[in-house]
């Protein structure tokens, strides 16, 4: 009988039995935000898995289309540990592309958000200076932005960093997070509420 009772519990209680680090040697990265500090780190149970929105695989295209590695020459793909890194640089501002909607619905903590249909009217935010034409984004107070949408099927950031050349943000101070949401929810990472 005390057999069947342990089988019990230990079946209903959440599988921690190895640490799941972002990488090796780092458990948790913290990133300053507009609210305060937050600690970034992965789902420590080692049964989860996703569920509902972020699971879905299947979208139809259009809209739901696989988007480029590179969505426009000159823009530098990166991961989940560059956009870690770009958290705490003053000199990056990590955007989140997507309609507020989807922002609020969870997002990288320390992101701002920027949906794309906006991209080319608020390149202030990111140190370019207001000209006659638009934009003026010559300037050593110009920062690096690292976009992120949805995820790999998500056209939303692709849009915002084309339009942003447009408007004559420089490419080559464009990063752009591929997997965004659900890559990053897949890797069991932190979602702001």
């Amino acid at each position: 009988m005390r057999a069947i009772l342990f089988a019990a519990l230990v079946c209903a209680t959440p599988a921690f039995a190895d640490p799941v680090n972002i990488r090796p040697d780092v458990m948790s990265v913290t990133v300053q935000t507009a609210s305060g500090p937050v600690e970034i780190s992965r789902n420590q149970d080692n049964a989860n898995m996703l569920s509902g929105e972020w699971a879905r695989t299947s979208r139809p295209c259009p809209s739901f289309c696989i988007q480029p590695m590179v969505p426009a020459p000159g823009v530098t793909p990166i991961g989940e540990l560059e956009i870690m890194q770009f958290l705490n640089d003053p000199n990056v501002v990590v955007v989140d592309g997507r309609v507020r909607r989807d922002f609020e619905g969870g997002a990288i903590p320390g992101a701002i958000n920027i949906p794309y249909t906006e991209a080319a009217d608020r390149l202030g935010e990111l140190g370019c200076e207001p000209d006659f034409d638009g934009f003026d984004c010559s300037g050593e107070a110009v920062k690096s932005v690292a976009l992120y949408c949805n995820g790999a099927w998500c056209g939303q950031s692709p849009t915002a960093a084309r339009r942003m050349i447009e408007a004559g943000y420089p490419a080559e101070k464009i990063y752009y997070y591929r997997g965004g949401m659900q890559a990053w929810r897949m890797l069991g990472l932190t979602v702001t509420e």
